[in-house]
């Protein structure tokens, strides 16, 4: 087995089409893992190895992140490949959250795109130490110093160059190494041969500049190296390497690597990088939480004989059942050992272990600290802790984002409606952000996810591995209602029927709050509402916010505030106080001018100059705010905010009005109040659904 020393847990992340799987596969390439190079939209018909669904070789995307592992002088390397596209966000969160480091991928063209930003956020979030690879340098408007530029000054990153590239565009040959001072040329039917030569004399200046900028930045991290640029001594490149690793494991510098996936330039130097400056398992900190003591943290160490703790991060259901993903943070997962789900308290046996490549896999007998694998025939859910029994220590859950879009999902026969709950009960177990329910007034199952692309996925998956026919209906969006004003109520909740009957009063204000979705404040002085029942008004009060009394939306943003009330000595119940509740909020509610609220999405389209005018003609029929526009080389970045409702077929309009080279991606930004005309549109559709109804 290897050394824990030499493991390299990474991911690789990027905006769309900035070519992650295309790097993936040439990384399989040269670490001898694959035999032959696919391409992500080949010809051959077979595709890239990591996209092993069928839909995602027929639209070329990455859906589900997949994991592999190859080995690379002496390291061996685990890799998982994740999706660009926004509506895959969980694949991505998943995969940094068991990640020791990460490779940012840019495009030399776009460089840093919206999409690039948001895998940014995921990356502080997790404290996830990354190089960044300037991809694409052969496309004509390629300007990696532009890249290492967006990187400083759009997400903040240090960034620091690693290498120069010897010409760009079509002329792009191969990349000056800033540390050795070597030029690199990648020759062979498949660049596999690294060519080692002297620095072309025309860029020996510029090279010596940009040596001196990293020398510069990687002194801050070791005194040694500051020492010896004030002795004007030579500089060891084990000083530089070491300097550079520390600031990058600080997450405080960036190293930048340049090349070009698809012509097979500039891979091997990414894969030294990937072994010289990220983290092994040993070199991060990570913490699980102690059940027992109100959540302290504990430290864990990478040793592989201290009790077990892991996690398993991504199910899949494979052919001999459920497949879960796991990574093992401290001590040995062996086969036949009998592991605890902290989630559930249930004691498991540990049966088949594997190793995964894309969709094939290699039987293994454990799995060691700071290692990935995968178990057979466990049921769990994604997320959950398994450790050795009797610890009660659970691992950090992930960050899992609220869906924005719902569809309604009707099967035309009832073959296909056992089919279809087979499906959601898998989608919704593997895909934390994919929601499913059923509408109580409609009786129509409801799909919620995070875009239509997401929802398309789903449904197409659906249609061909679970032969399950459905039709859709209407895509809905998720609206909210909330308050405008401070409201006052004082409501008296009273039944008399034989025996005992019911009483309660609640009396106080509501009012519009940015603190959270609902605030209960209890100023009752003196008793009036015996303390027993301050819970049963707050329960009352929370049971309304599911459904709000203006369209039967949920309730957002307000605050409850309760001072005063009465209560009988022997009608008064926690029954009577939670309707006296309910009965408080619709009287103050009604006051307070409640608002519709509807999502508004953050939008990017990148599309050519020519097509500038055009593109914010489309965004401003929808309701669109503009925000700004670039101009990157020969594309422009139009950013605007637009409501979710107005964004539904939007891809289809744009690619007509440019020729099929704009494309665009949105994330969910914020709620804002809808305007008069489409509030009174909404209330004209719940009145003539509820006469349906009825």
């Amino acid at each position: 087995m290897i050394a824990n020393k030499q493991v390299r847990n990474i991911g690789i992340s990027a905006h769309i089409d900035s070519g992650k799987t295309t790097l993936t596969e040439r990384v399989l390439f040269y670490t001898k893992r694959i035999h032959a190079i696919h391409d992500v939209k080949g010809k051959d018909g077979i595709g890239a190895t990591m996209d092993s669904m069928e839909l995602e070789r027929e639209r070329g995307i990455t859906i589900a992140s997949a994991a592999t592992f190859c080995e690379w002088k002496g390291h061996e390397i685990n890799i998982i490949d994740t999706p660009g596209h926004v509506d895959f966000t969980i694949e991505v969160e998943r995969a940094l959250r068991v990640l020791d480091g990460a490779v940012l991928v840019l495009c030399a063209v776009g460089g840093v795109q919206s999409q690039s930003i948001t895998v940014d956020q995921q990356m502080k979030r997790y404290r996830v130490p990354r190089i960044a690879f300037v991809n694409k340098c052969d496309r004509s408007g390629a300007n990696p110093f532009r890249v290492v530029k967006q990187l400083k000054e759009k997400l903040g990153h240090n960034a620091v160059a690693m290498q120069i590239p010897i010409g760009l565009e079509a002329d792009f040959k191969g990349v000056v190494d800033l540390i050795s001072m070597k030029a690199l040329y990648f020759e062979g039917d498949n660049g596999e041969i690294v060519r080692e030569d002297a620095i072309p004399d025309a860029m020996l200046d510029e090279a010596r500049e940009k040596r001196e900028e990293l020398v510069d930045a990687a002194s801050l991290f070791s005194d040694d190296l500051t020492e010896a640029i004030l002795e004007e001594a030579e500089i060891p490149e084990a000083m530089i390497l070491d300097a550079v690793k520390k600031g990058t494991l600080a997450r405080e510098m960036t190293p930048v690597f340049m090349g070009s996936a698809y012509k097979n330039k500039g891979v091997q130097p990414l894969l030294d990088g990937v072994a010289q400056f990220l983290p092994s398992p040993d070199e991060v900190k990570n913490f699980a939480m102690e059940m027992t003591d109100e959540e302290r943290e504990v430290a864990l160490t990478a040793d592989p004989k201290a009790p077990l703790v892991s996690l398993a991060f991504k199910l899949e259901d494979g052919a001999y059942g459920q497949l879960t993903y796991i990574r093992v943070y401290q001590g040995t997962l062996a086969k036949g050992d009998a592991i605890y789900n902290v989630r559930t308290g249930k004691k498991v046996k540990v049966g088949r272990l594997v190793r995964m490549h894309a969709n094939q896999m290699e039987e293994i007998e454990t799995i060691p600290a700071g290692m990935i694998g995968a178990l057979f025939g466990i049921d769990c859910a994604s997320g959950d802790t398994f450790v050795h029994q009797g610890m009660e220590l659970t691992m950090t859950s992930m960050y899992v984002p609220e869906p924005v879009i719902s569809l309604a999902i009707v099967p035309k026969d009832n073959k296909a409606q056992i089919n279809m709950s087979k499906a959601l009960n898998r989608f919704t177990k593997e895909d934390p952000t994919l929601r499913t329910f059923v509408n109580d007034e409609t009786n129509e199952t409801i799909i919620s996810g995070m875009g239509e692309l997401h929802l398309e996925v789903y449904l197409e998956r659906m249609r061909r591995e679970y032969k399950a026919d459905v039709e859709t209906g209407m895509p809905q969006v998720a609206y909210r209602e909330t308050i405008t004003q401070t409201a006052e109520f004082n409501y008296i909740h009273k039944k008399q029927t034989g025996g005992a009957g019911q009483f309660g009063r609640v009396a106080g204000y509501m009012e519009p709050t940015t603190e959270a979705d609902f605030v209960f404040e209890n100023k009752v002085v003196g008793g009036s509402i015996p303390t027993p029942f301050i819970p049963a008004c707050e329960k009352g009060f929370r049971k309304c916010l599911a459904k709000g009394p203006k369209l039967g939306f949920p309730v957002t943003s307000v605050k409850v505030v309760i001072n005063d009330g009465s209560s009988h000595a022997v009608d008064s119940s926690e029954m009577a106080f939670q309707a006296a509740a309910r009965g408080a909020f619709l009287e103050g509610y009604n006051k307070a001018r409640p608002v519709i609220l509807e999502p508004i999405m953050k939008v990017a389209v990148e599309t050519p100059t020519e097509f500038q005018g055009a593109v914010m003609g489309t965004l401003n029929q929808r309701r669109g705010i503009i925000l700004g526009s670039q101009d990157e080389g020969p594309m422009c970045v139009i950013e605007a905010e637009v409501p979710l409702s107005d964004m539904f077929g939007y891809s289809t309009v744009l690619r007509s009005s440019t020729q099929g080279k704009a494309q665009f991606t949105m994330e969910f930004a914020a709620y804002k109040q809808v305007p008069k005309s489409i509030a009174e549109e909404l209330i004209k559709k719940a009145a003539e659904e509820k006469k349906n109804v009825a």
